[in-house]
């Protein structure tokens, strides 16, 4: 499983908008999407993919990370399994 938190996205982007964005850089469709709570001046999603390796996620993931969509500058990183 592969994990890539998305952050600093647009207040009401949509799963959706999301899903579309990140195939116009190349992402697979994401297994699941979890929405993380904060005080809502950086929303952010984790994107959960199942099968997808993580090495081939890294390299999705410098194609957005800084990126900016929407006024906004997101950040994307891995979450890697320490005991995999």
């Amino acid at each position: 499983m592969s994990r890539l938190p998305l952050g600093n996205i647009e207040p009401g982007t949509s799963d959706v908008e999301i899903g579309a964005f990140l195939e116009k850089y190349g992402f697979p469709p994401f297994d699941n999407l979890e929405h993380e709570e904060g005080d809502g001046s950086h929303p952010a999603v984790l994107l959960i993919y199942g099968n997808l390796d993580p090495m081939v996620l890294t390299k999705l993931q410098e194609r957005i990370d800084h990126m900016y969509w929407k006024k906004r500058e997101l950040t994307a990183s891995i979450l890697h399994d320490r005991f995999a």
